[in-house]
């Protein structure tokens, strides 16, 4: 069957299933309806869905083996002198040799300072988030609660057990030594965390999932999205103009919808998040604060990334983000149309671009754009790259599409 057939498909059984009152899960970042309708068709016999079926339950059979990872594990000793306080190094900058003792540091973009990895946290809580993501759809899919037990215990050891959890701040976020102690960009960290919201939403029908766990997400989720909204560092995040604001927002209105305050995230969606459009992009497409980084082809793509994210959050609400135009044509499509050719290698990229092309994650920025804008160019562009794109398939399992 193929991928048009198979988008068909969901869009005439979505509502129904919907209207049945089958298992529709509590999600955000995907349509929970074409979440519940993917299932349906691997349940009836689909193909293509059960081979991406297959591939993720090897995945979260891989995933049961991650260990209950903590804040508290790293060696080093936040500045406040807690362990459960996040901490992490800024990543591009390094000693600078012309100083005593290399302080301040000086900063190389795109050149990672290997001195980072002493400090665990980001590896940690990156680990937590994807293994949680893998076991939690497995488990809606399979109904094998060893998948959503492990996924409860990472969960539990990371943000909830009182011995191991993480405090609800980054204060002491990518650190530039001999500069600060932490900084606004450090909450580019937790940009992952809205797939973690959607796990746990994945998680509400097992029974290894706990009335109290719930509780606790709520109330640490509650204290963090109040640290980003009015700690010093997350206002300078708020007020980014590349793609950690557009990842500041994910965060913010993700968090929103998991504790229920639909009118808050549509308010920062409509005002804020469209303001990042219309000033991030040109009116060509193109994306400058990103395209002037040494990595332009990299950020290019994770601030279009980000804006999807946004874009899928605001199908939840009501706010479409995916058509929205500035009078002299800005918008999300126009900037997958100005990197389509690049993709297709059609167009020499001749921006700075130091380190090897990724072709992560495009397969599934493309499959998206191809349903969300209804336009075949970018399936097809989608095909050509599947690939180079291993695990880029499991964006059938969860593909969002309008009604």
């Amino acid at each position: 069957m193929t991928f048009r057939r198979i988008c068909l498909i969901l869009l005439v059984i979505g509502p129904t299933l919907v209207t049945r009152g089958q298992d529709t899960p509590r999600v955000f970042l995907v349509d929970p309806v074409a979440l519940a309708a993917n299932k349906a068709l691997w349940l009836s016999g689909n193909r293509e869905l059960g081979r991406a079926v297959t591939r993720l339950m090897k995945d979260a059979n891989k995933a049961l083996a991650t260990p209950q990872l903590s804040v508290i594990r790293k060696d080093a000793v936040p500045p406040s002198g807690d362990r459960h306080d996040y901490m992490s190094m800024g990543k591009y900058w390094w000693p600078d040799s012309t100083k005593p003792g290399g302080l301040p540091y000086v900063r190389r973009d795109g050149v990672v300072n290997p001195e980072v990895a002493k400090i665990t946290d980001d590896e940690y809580l990156s680990k937590v988030i994807k293994s949680v993501a893998t076991l939690s759809l497995a488990y809606f899919y399979s109904g094998n609660e060893s998948y959503a037990a492990h996924a409860a215990l990472l969960v539990r050891a990371w943000f909830l057990d009182p011995a191991t959890k993480m405090n609800p701040n980054l204060d002491f976020a990518q650190a530039v030594p001999g500069r600060n102690d932490g900084r606004g960009a450090g909450i580019i960290d937790t940009h992952l965390l809205p797939e973690l919201l959607d796990g746990i939403g994945l998680l509400r029908t097992s029974a290894a999932w706990r009335g109290e766990d719930q509780q606790g997400m709520d109330e640490w989720c509650t204290d963090y999205l109040r640290w980003l909204i009015e700690s010093k560092n997350g206002m300078a995040e708020a007020r980014a103009k590349n793609n950690h604001g557009t990842w500041y927002d994910v965060q913010v209105v993700a968090l929103q919808l998991f504790l229920g305050r639909p009118d808050s995230a549509r308010q920062v969606l409509r005002t804020r998040s469209t303001k990042r459009i219309a000033t991030q992009i040109e009116p060509d497409g193109s994306q400058p604060g990103e395209l002037a980084r040494t990595k332009s082809w990299d950020y290019s793509f994770f601030n279009l990334s980000g804006m999807f994210a946004l874009a899928s959050l605001g199908d939840r609400l009501g706010v479409d983000l995916w058509n929205y135009r500035t009078e002299d044509g800005r918008g999300i499509r126009k900037a997958v149309d100005w990197l389509l050719p690049f993709i297709l290698n059609e167009r020499e990229w001749r921006h700075t671009q130091i380190a090897a092309q990724k072709t992560t994650g495009l397969y599934a920025l493309l499959l998206k754009a191809s349903v969300q804008f209804r336009d075949q160019r970018y399936g097809a562009a989608a095909k050509r790259l599947q690939v180079k794109s291993a695990g880029g398939d499991r964006v059938l399992l969860t593909l969002s599409h309008k009604r």
